[in-house]
């Protein structure tokens, strides 16, 4: 289960026809006017905001759980997968974990692409590294309030600053390069994995061999000990404490306060664990969206073809093998010993190969509906949702923290896994219909004005001249 929602930079984007063939050197030309401003949304790329409102929305059936139900509800659903429950996990498993996150870190490395590009060094003033890293430092701290103030347990957007400060060095890399480096990420991921799961194995022999031991009423050696311990405490993960469920729900169904300290020590201890573990995977897709905005996938510059066949391939090879790592969750949940046993190498290693796949075929079938011309409305209004993406992720956080927290409505732990997707279809429906009429008398977004005046220390205009018609 995913419970970390990803949002891209809110690029401030180029032209449709922009080339992506810039000056070898590192400087970027200097003007002797005209400060850095964001780009106006006649300026924008139309197909990167439509792509960004789908992902937006997706993640929200990821991020769900995470507001809404327990941490053993998941593997309680596992262990006796039946009904609508069921069915609602195996639509999200199989065709959206993970590649609506995926779509929006390709769109984070995209958006690092157009920030720059759009910038014109100045004799005065910050450069363009300054105002790109202080986007991303406030990037973090946005991401520090929504755990801390509006306390959603599945923030990423700290972890996202942070891994951004990374990219500006490959901004002008050539598109080979940086699928090459999304390769030796997912490589380093897939060692990283390797190694936990090697270590796994060691305990489940140690186990075995201890519990044989100890039938043959011999004694155990301190490494035995050691094994059978440590294997009993991660098959201890798999069963629900009923104490725990109870202190859980207890807290979280309480004021404000309580809820806060009660995440306090999750929040704290999953930055330093998603930093370490998260930025692989987080990398690993950047990479790629700056490569595909270089080919010219984003902006919709490639042939029909192209996008057709790209469809075919993510679907036809991305479904199969998510369904092999949908089985596998389930597998994993009700008999991770037996998967232990008999598998040497985890098989959930397929799902940063899965997620790529899905992902690029669910943007390719977006694109093609796009240039179809079929639903206009829809696409009008995924285009608004993904221009205001920042606000509508933090929106995502403040409505569901106040559906389900104690100083809301209180509803956490009270609803079955598939009626989550209830509260999910509401918050879609919302903000469908809310963007579009926002962007009719307002440039920005509220929080992508305050993004950007944070950014270039400078209020932005907000309202409209003359509404859109």
């Amino acid at each position: 289960m995913e419970t970390n929602p990803i949002l891209p930079i809110n690029a401030d984007t180029a032209i449709p026809g922009l080339t992506l063939n810039l000056p070898a050197n590192d400087q970027a030309t200097v003007q002797p006017s005209a400060a850095p401003q964001p780009v106006d949304k006649a300026a924008r790329i139309e197909t990167i905001d439509l792509i960004r409102g789908l992902a937006l929305l997706g993640i929200l059936m990821m991020n769900i759980p995470g507001f809404g139900l327990l941490p053993s509800g998941f593997n309680r659903l596992m262990n006796s997968p039946a009904g609508p429950d069921l069915y609602a996990f195996i639509v999200v498993s199989l065709g959206f974990e993970g590649t609506m996150r995926g779509l929006f870190s390709m769109l984070f490395g995209a958006g690092m692409v157009l920030f720059t590009q759009n910038k014109r060094e100045q004799i005065n003033g910050p450069t363009v590294a300054e105002y790109y890293y202080r986007r991303l430092l406030w990037l973090v701290l946005f991401g520090v309030i929504n755990a801390y103030v509006f306390l959603w347990r599945g923030d990423i957007l700290f972890f996202y600053g942070l891994c951004g400060m990374i990219l500006y060095p490959f901004r002008r890399a050539k598109a080979g390069w940086l699928i090459a480096l999304a390769v030796l990420c997912m490589g380093l991921n897939s060692i990283r994995t390797e190694l936990w799961y090697s270590e796994l194995r060691e305990n489940r022999a140690g186990y075995l061999e201890a519990v044989k031991q100890e039938k043959a009423h011999k004694k155990l050696t301190d490494k035995q000990k050691e094994a059978k311990g440590a294997w009993e405490k991660f098959e201890k993960g798999f069963k629900p404490d009923p104490k725990k469920d109870a202190k859980e729900l207890t807290e979280m169904r309480s004021g404000y306060g309580t809820v806060f300290m009660h995440l306090l020590p999750e929040n704290s201890s999953s930055e330093t664990f998603y930093t370490y573990y998260g930025s692989w995977d987080m990398l690993l897709m950047m990479f790629i969206g700056m490569a595909l905005l270089g080919w010219g996938f984003f902006a919709n510059k490639l042939p029909t073809s192209t996008y057709v066949v790209t469809l075919l391939i993510g679907y036809g090879l991305g479904l199969p093998i998510s369904w092999f790592y949908t089985k596998a969750q389930v597998d994993w949940a009700q008999h991770a010993g037996q998967i232990v046993d008999n598998y040497r190498t985890i098989p959930f290693q397929v799902y940063d190969i899965r997620r790529v796949l899905l992902a690029l075929g669910h943007a390719s079938l977006l694109l093609l509906v796009y240039r179809s011309q079929l639903l206009p409305w829809l696409m009008r209004a995924l285009t608004a949702v993904g221009q205001m993406a920042f606000t509508n992720y933090l929106m995502q956080s403040i409505i569901c923290t106040l559906v389900f927290h104690g100083y809301g409505l209180g509803y956490y732990g009270k609803m079955a896994f598939h009626e989550l997707y209830y509260v999910v279809a509401g918050v879609w429906l919302f903000q469908l219909i809310l963007s579009p009429i926002w962007l009719q008398y307002f440039l920005f977004g509220p929080f992508e004005w305050l993004w950007r005046s944070l950014t270039y220390w400078k209020l932005q205009p907000m309202r409209r001249s003359v509404a859109v018609g």
